[in-house]
């Protein structure tokens, strides 16, 4: 009896142990399951026309700020052509929500729903949380924090019914001047670039949702934006391979499931004139789908964009990125005339039924790794709630802490003294900051002031004679437009104020800004201390305060080269 009572003990302890090891096992990533046969996937595809199959190719724009006539607009289009899936971009969560529930019964087979979230669902929608921009994410030094930012987008994205993020960036922006990647890559060092976008898309996969590496083959050394022209990349293939496709490759060995193709004129893959990656079969089915292996979802940047549609109007340019080897064509011009266009190349031969049909598959197969194939609509009691839990928000000012870059100085020259004559300035805003507001907490013996972008000269001298009352002086610069761009919009006359007080004793500095923009403040190196933090947000300027007042030690590592005083990896802990 007892050896029997044993028996039953060690056989519980062996179904315990199983079921702890299967709650920890990881899910089975999109690029494995397709070497598995799917009958969900083969019994859809089975009951599709020709029409029908070439639809799921095609993502349409989806807004929820545009008006009642535009959200109808897309509806027809779902239900007369049944695309494959949606892009929403701006809007309010409740709305969007509600609307994919309506959009979802409209279509046969379950739309996968995406949005471009590199910085999380706040990137597109109010009432939101954004995360750090992909720029302050690469100052940090603890990569588990940007997984457990993956995984807290997958739950957002998921909670409101969506299934894919075109992102994370792993662009390498090794260009300063770049005007439309810049602060949404990670930094200019490649192998940072890929350890951190393979932390965020392992995050968001590893919780269910798909992911998209952008821009294929590196769009981060250009001057153009490809939303407006046509960029080249005129580098020679060993370059490009050993730099601009580095964080791709590593991705692809991680097991990312997608990746989006650049519209870029790339001569050393492509020589053919004018002609953008996204439309070259060279490029996406010769390098990335043969010679890099990827085997998962190829998806085009915007179709509408004017740097493919310069030269391949009229739905040319969409019956192209299918033939190069796009397995989702983003935001046609026309959907109807490129199905229309496709429908007739497909019959005529133009590409091998084989592939035809492996793509078709490879789309629905994504379906059903998201979980559509037992799609259910998105409830939308508490939905706000659930998407400003605190757990996100904590993670927000994790990441703002450990980003802080002090470029300059040591603890004594940081911290200052609490107990002197103080000055906290916030400049480029017209309200006082939370930087002010927080940092005055503890320098009791204080003064407030704020200096406008294009303060008159005279302004600045009188604050300047009044500044020398001050036995020590905090100053924040802070960009306040939308996007951090490389140079600050602030006058010369700003400008030369902020180095006038570089030079004076006691004057810690903190950049709220592109950290870019230090490049363009000459003599702000000779501040006593000088910090980097790179977006203007509340939870990045509480961040610099803690550095400050020392509740926090800053592990910041700069992730780009800004000049000769401040190069790629400076940062001081103190």
């Amino acid at each position: 009896m007892a050896g029997y009572r044993k028996s039953i003990i060690y056989t519980l302890l062996f179904l315990l142990n199983f079921i702890a090891v299967d709650a920890f096992a990881q899910k089975e990533t999109y690029i494995e399951s397709l070497k598995k046969q799917n009958h969900w996937v083969d019994s859809v595809f089975k009951k599709m026309n020709r029409r029908q199959k070439i639809a799921q190719f095609f993502f349409v724009r989806a807004h929820t700020n545009l008006g009642q006539a535009y959200e109808d607009s897309v509806a027809k289009v779902i239900s007369d052509e049944q695309v494959g899936g949606l892009v929403f971009f701006q809007g309010g969560p409740v709305r969007q929500a509600d609307l994919i529930n309506r959009y979802q019964k409209l279509s046969n087979v379950p739309l996968l729903i995406a949005m471009d979230g590199e910085w999380g669902v706040g990137m597109r929608l109010d009432s939101t949380t954004s995360f750090p921009y992909q720029m302050t994410l690469g100052a940090i030094q603890d990569n588990t924090l940007i997984y457990k930012m993956g995984q807290q987008v997958a739950y957002d994205f998921k909670r409101l019914g969506m299934q894919m993020n075109l992102g994370p960036d792993m662009d390498i922006n090794n260009n300063p001047d770049n005007p439309v990647i810049n602060y949404r890559s990670f930094g200019d060092n490649k192998y940072n670039v890929a350890q951190k976008g393979i932390a965020y898309l392992k995050g968001m996969q590893d919780e269910g949702l798909l992911t998209t590496a952008k821009h294929f083959p590196g769009h981060g050394d250009t001057n153009v934006d490809s939303h407006l022209d046509l960029p080249s990349l005129p580098f020679s293939r060993a370059r490009l391979d050993s730099l601009e496709e580095y964080p791709f490759r590593e991705a692809i060995k991680a097991g990312i499931s997608g990746v989006m193709i650049a519209h870029m004129d790339i001569p050393a893959l492509d020589n053919t004139k004018n002609l953008p990656s996204t439309l070259s079969r060279k490029i996406v089915t010769g390098i990335l789908k043969d010679s890099l292996d990827f085997k998962g979802l190829v998806v085009s940047d915007a179709m509408e964009m004017k740097g493919v549609i310069k030269y391949f109007p009229n739905g040319e340019a969409d019956l192209r990125a299918f033939m190069a080897g796009n397995d989702i064509i983003e935001l046609s011009q026309n959907s109807a005339r490129a199905i229309k266009i496709i429908r007739k190349a497909v019959r005529k031969g133009q590409i091998a039924q084989d592939e035809f049909d492996a793509r078709v598959k490879k789309i629905l197969a994504a379906k059903y790794w998201a979980g559509l194939s037992n799609y259910k609509p998105t409830p939308l009691t508490n939905l706000v709630a659930d998407l400003n839990r605190p757990s996100e928000q904590e993670l927000v000012q994790q990441l703002s802490d450990a980003s802080v870059t002090v470029l300059r100085g040591n603890a004594a020259s940081v911290q200052l003294n609490p107990i002197l004559k103080t000055a906290i300035i916030s400049i480029g805003v017209t309200q006082y900051t939370e930087f002010q507001k927080n940092l005055s907490r503890w320098y009791l013996n204080c003064a407030l002031f704020r200096v406008g972008k294009t303060a008159s000269v005279s302004d600045l001298n009188s604050l300047y004679n009044v500044l020398k009352q001050y036995q020590q002086v905090f100053i924040s610069i802070n960009d306040t437009r939308p996007r951090p761009q490389s140079k600050l919009d602030y006058s010369n006359e700003v400008k030369l104020f902020i180095t006038q007080l570089a030079a004076k004793k006691n004057t810690v500095i903190t950049v709220f800004a592109n950290p870019y923009t230090i490049a363009g403040l000459p003599g702000i190196e000779k501040a006593g201390a000088l910090m980097a933090c790179y977006q203007n947000s509340d939870d990045m300027q509480r961040a610099a305060v803690k550095v400050i007042i020392r509740r926090i030690n800053p592990t910041g590592k700069l992730p780009v080269n800004v000049n000769t005083f401040f190069p790629y990896g400076t940062g001081v802990s103190l």
